[in-house]
């Protein structure tokens, strides 16, 4: 052998070690890990599966109004009281190799693996049915790395310590079916009112596909996405041999009757109140690293039953018997909290929450808003602009907008920011926005926590992007508590089931979203919709509401094709009211256009009956004077379209809107040296 062939052979053989080295080494450290592993779970021992307590719900009073997994707290089945047409359609669609695996689908994990490498995220899931319960009962949903791992070791005891009927038993009995319904048997009675032994081949596919999506797969949020979940399911089982083609046909032709309106003891006061509570309380407690779905929380909230009650009242009495939806909700000026919230006219029907869910356009209920900028750059209520027909160019004049008044008219020359809001004037507002700046109405959009656009389009002053009852009430609740920052919340406190204060409601911070003087004339601004002085070519938007006031209020309506707002306040409290329809259909009758207003005028005055009337505290640096409306100059005697207007100290006006008055000594005097009639003078000395 030459040297050269040597050499190679020597570094041949060294390789070989080394790979022989490493490779040993690998496989001790698996066995190690292995090793380690096991004596870890030996330590920790059988984690239990425990069946999650009720939840309590309390009003501000501390009385109870609900509770959250009452169902799941009761109804706890053996696996085989459980259908198994629904046992096996979980399977199919959720883990078809749950009875061969150790409790890890690896090629499905080395697969979400590489694709959450390369989308460089923690989305893509590739869970058991042991990991999903290790989750369900132990951890958060929060998609991180390390709640992944301990989502792993939670299930490798699980399936170290418990059979694979005792795991799936735990899994069909803790499940999130949707709408506060924990496990097959809850689910089961609530969709379809029957034992979960009782399901149907088509019932139980329908039931294994909600817990994908709760929100998103129940037949009551969304009927197409739940039977087309239904139909794979079905196509799943068929194909892994679970059900025949016939049986397969037989189901899909079915007639599935939902009898959720007969599970009404879990939720009679206020449930879409109580589904914000809950949502909130998820996010409290992941905030302080607990998990809500321990159960066991007493959670005191601020809802007050007279309020509730006065807005379920006000909705009965005044929608029409049509298809129309509402939403209201109060707040507390001070605090901000929830005091009353309804997000439909059924909950039973439909438990989609159109106060904090829905997104729709506010129309003109935006404006106070942009007035606020307004104010903050250099207009006042009597700034007056001319808002006859115009078309306005934009888009560095590419394109064109011409926006149109509620009944189609326009006036006739100039008209105040005050005027401008009662009666709901569109060219003061997109006038208002070019003159400011779209910069200004989105950093002043963002202050309020709304949702703009950052596109320049004249029609943001009218409210074409779409926002939530929820939102917009509480910005014209932080313009009620005089500008300062409002955080709704519907939580006073949360106890665990040890008793134990684990979160306790802060009162807001003094701080300052726009300032008390802006804040106040804004206020008096939206006084005027209720009184007939501002009345021009269209009545003041909230006049028709004035006879049955017996409480001083400021309000904004808005208005579009398919929705009616009416968001207002008094000193007190704040309220916010929409009408619309859930498919966007358009409104068109008279009571469709009205029910907004009336279901407002009679919560505000139910909740404000038998109090004093409260006046808006005026600030300093503000005065009210007698404001000619016509001129926006000092009214006298012989102006007969006058108002009592609050305006900054400086920009009180120094003119009066007329040197004559009829009724004034000095009119007279200069009437008579104009005709210095003597002997007629002297009858008015």
């Amino acid at each position: 052998m030459d040297r050269r062939s040597y050499q190679r052979h020597i570094r041949r053989k060294k390789k070989i070690r080394n790979i022989a080295f490493y490779l040993i080494a690998f496989l001790c450290a698996i066995v190690v890990s292995f090793v380690g592993l096991r004596i870890y779970a030996q330590v920790a021992g059988a984690p239990p599966l425990i069946i999650t307590k009720a939840s309590v719900f309390l009003d501000r009073n501390g009385n109870q109004i609900g509770d959250y997994f009452t169902a799941e707290r009761r109804y706890w089945k053996e696996l085989d009281e459980i259908s198994p047409y629904l046992i096996e359609a979980t399977i199919a669609v959720e883990d078809k190799d749950f009875y061969q695996h150790n409790g890890f689908d690896y090629s499905r994990i080395a697969s979400a693996v590489l694709n959450d490498l390369k989308t460089r995220s923690k989305a893509e899931g590739a869970s058991t049915i042991t990991q999903q319960l290790a989750r369900n009962l132990y951890l958060t949903l929060e998609k991180t790395w390390s709640r992944k791992i301990m989502e792993a070791l939670y299930a490798y005891r699980l399936e170290l310590f418990y059979s694979k009927d005792e795991i799936l038993e735990a899994y069909l009995n803790t499940v999130n079916y949707g709408h506060g319904m924990y496990g097959a048997e809850a689910a089961s009675r609530y969709y379809f009112g029957k034992s979960a032994s009782d399901l149907t081949l088509a019932e139980s596919a329908l039931l294994a596909g909600i817990p994908k999506g709760p929100s998103i797969y129940s037949p009551l949020n969304n009927y197409d996405k739940a039977f087309n979940r239904q139909k794979l399911i079905l196509s799943l089982m068929e194909e892994q041999n679970k059900i025949s083609s016939a049986e397969k046909e037989r189901a899909l032709s079915e007639n599935i009757v939902l009898k959720n309106d007969q599970w009404t003891a879990s939720k009679t006061i206020a449930p879409y109140f109580l589904d914000v509570v809950w949502q909130e309380a998820t996010k409290i407690l992941e905030e302080k690293k607990l998990n809500i779905r321990e159960g066991g929380w007493i959670i005191k909230t601020t809802l007050n039953q007279a309020h509730q009650k006065a807005a379920e009242e006000a909705i009965n009495k005044n929608m029409p018997d049509n298809e129309l939806q509402v939403g209201l909700v109060s707040m507390d000026v001070e605090t901000g909290q929830v005091t009353a919230l309804v997000g439909g006219r059924n909950y039973r029907e439909s438990s989609y929450n159109r106060v904090t869910q829905a997104l729709r356009q506010p129309g003109s209920a935006i404006k106070p808003i942009l007035y606020a900028a307004a104010l903050e750059n250099g207009f006042t209520p009597l700034t007056y602009l001319d808002v006859g027909e115009t078309i306005f160019t934009y888009d560095d004049g590419r394109a064109t907008y011409k926006p149109q008044n509620v009944n189609g008219k326009f006036a006739d020359g100039d008209m105040s920011m005050a005027q401008a809001i009662a009666i709901s004037d569109n060219i003061y507002a997109v006038k208002t926005l070019e003159q400011i700046g779209y910069d200004k109405f989105r950093e002043i959009s963002e202050r309020f926590n709304l949702r703009y656009s950052n596109k320049d389009n004249p029609s943001m002053a009218l409210g074409t992007i779409e926002n939530s009852l929820y939102d917009l009430t509480n910005a014209y609740n932080i313009i009620a508590a005089k500008g300062q920052y409002r955080k709704p919340t519907t939580i006073l406190s949360i106890h665990n089931a040890e008793g134990e204060l684990v979160y306790e409601y802060e009162e807001p911070s003094e701080e300052q979203v726009i300032s008390e003087q802006d804040a106040f004339l804004l206020t008096q601004m939206m006084t005027g919709i209720f009184d007939p002085v501002f009345s021009d070519y269209s009545p003041a938007t909230g006049v028709s509401l004035r006879s049955r006031m017996t409480h001083t209020y400021a309000a904004k309506s808005g208005t579009t094709v398919s929705d009616q707002w009416l968001i207002g306040y008094s000193p007190s409290i704040t309220t916010g009211v929409w009408n619309g329809y859930d498919q966007g259909k358009t409104l068109s009758s008279s009571s469709d256009m009205s029910a907004h207003k009336q279901v407002w005028i009679d919560f505000m005055e139910a909740v404000h009956r038998d109090k004093p009337n409260e006046s808006f505290e005026v600030p300093k640096g503000v005065r009210g004077v007698m404001i000619d409306i016509e001129t926006g100059k000092l009214a006298t005697d012989a102006c007969p379209k006058q108002r009592l207007m609050y305006l900054k100290e400086e920009d009180i006006p120094t003119k009066k809107c007329t040197d004559f008055d009829f009724f004034n000594e000095d009119g007279w005097n200069g009437l008579f040296e104009l005709f210095p009639f003597e002997s007629l003078k002297g009858l008015f000395n």
